[in-house]
């Protein structure tokens, strides 16, 4: 059985070690995604919103598996990643402002 401190060195180490050599910066890649996910959605993106979602998919995932160790390492490293994103002390418009969405453009 891993402790609590042995999932998130592990994220630490993932997200610091093979991700940043692999997707570079983790602020720039997810705004890059953001951008992408923002022309194909035809609505604004934020890196913020970005790091949510691939949380929601982690745990969709772990709904199906919930022993699946390698979700729950995962989303240990994206709040890593969303909470260096919205602390910045900038408080980067792109990468923070929320965007507000009409209740009746939401899908059914």
């Amino acid at each position: 059985m891993k402790t609590r401190e042995e999932v998130l060195r592990e994220a630490i180490d993932l997200i610091t070690g093979p991700r940043a050599e692999e997707y570079g910066d983790a602020k720039d890649n997810h705004q890059r995604i953001a951008d992408l996910w923002s022309v194909i959605l035809g609505i604004k993106v934020t890196a913020a919103q970005v790091v949510l979602c691939m949380i929601a998919v982690k745990i969709a995932r772990l709904i199906q598996t919930i022993w699946h160790y390698d979700s729950w390492k995962d989303i240990g490293g994206y709040s890593g990643i969303g909470g260096e994103i919205t602390s910045s002390s900038e408080r980067d418009p792109r990468t923070t402002k929320q965007p507000t969405f009409p209740s009746d453009k939401l899908p059914d």
